[in-house]
């Protein structure tokens, strides 16, 4: 097979996820899907990203007709048991930067992939640090643009990076698509 054809579908429009699936050499065509991304009452944050990465391969692989793998992911930022989820608006960002500075947070990355009737999936869990935040710098990092969009209102391998004073785990999770248990998943089911 040549290895440009696509082998699998990403059901995700993160321009992230396609560079590291890129990166690992996993060609791929694009097909986002659309479902609501909301916590159940009571949900534990590992159960709920999971849960979504799951429903977002469901929802591809039953509306493509290609026979094509589904691969999909949920990453959200965590503190004191609370999904942190995207910022609203400037408020909610620096509401959440705030609350994250000075402190070490948890980043969970789901991973789900499903092909002909079956589905795998693996879970990514990561510490992040975070330096001391001042108010002006989380204003001027909102109007970078970067944190719109982002779980948790930063971003690890842009402008956020300068908050992270340490990092323990995945930093391809942090950004969305842990590599390594990605790669697993896809070589222990034939599609690596």
């Amino acid at each position: 097979m040549d290895p440009t054809t696509p082998r699998l579908i990403l059901a995700s429009a993160s321009p992230r996820r396609r560079e590291l699936l890129d990166q690992i050499g996993v060609a791929h065509t694009i097909l986002p899907a659309a479902i609501p991304e909301i916590p159940r009452p009571g949900e534990p944050p590992e159960a709920y990203v999971r849960r979504i990465a799951a429903e977002k391969s469901l929802a591809v692989w039953e509306a493509q007709d290609s026979g094509l793998a589904v691969l999909a992911a949920d990453t959200e930022v965590v503190l004191d048991g609370e999904i942190f989820g995207k910022p609203q608006d400037s408020d909610h960002a620096a509401w959440m930067l705030a609350r994250l500075s000075g402190r070490e947070h948890r980043v969970l990355s789901a991973v789900s992939l499903r092909a002909a009737g079956q589905h795998w999936e693996a879970l990514s869990i990561s510490t992040v640090a975070f330096r001391i935040l001042m108010p002006a710098e989380i204003a001027a990092y909102w109007a970078s643009g970067e944190p719109q969009g982002k779980a948790g209102a930063y971003a690890i391998q842009g402008r956020g990076a300068r908050f992270i004073r340490h990092i323990a785990g995945s930093y391809s999770g942090v950004m969305g698509l842990p590599l390594f248990e990605t790669a697993e998943l896809l070589e222990k089911t034939g599609f690596g």
